[in-house]
């Protein structure tokens, strides 16, 4: 009988992204993942353009058609223009 093992691939950058939104604690961004929750759930209302771009990039390296490394710095650009890059 065959077993079939669920395993659950996470894209990760090699290098994390720090963040402080509002008035809450440094947080880890360590991926696509994790940018694109904060994006869509807990950011800011500013920097559309960036905003965009970042959401669209996270989303495309998470379904891994898309570079990691252009979403770290999509992600880093919007956390400028928002002013919460920690």
């Amino acid at each position: 009988m065959e077993k079939v093992i669920e395993v659950e691939f996470r894209v990760t950058w090699r290098l994390p992204v720090f963040i402080r939104i509002g008035n809450g604690f440094r947080e880890r961004i360590d991926g696509p993942d994790a940018a694109l929750q904060a994006l869509l759930h807990r950011w800011p209302a500013s920097s559309p353009s960036e905003y965009a771009v970042a959401k669209r990039r996270c989303a495309v390296a998470i379904s891994n058609q898309g570079s990691p490394d252009l979403a770290r710095n999509a992600f880093v650009e919007a956390a400028v223009a928002a002013k919460v890059l920690a």
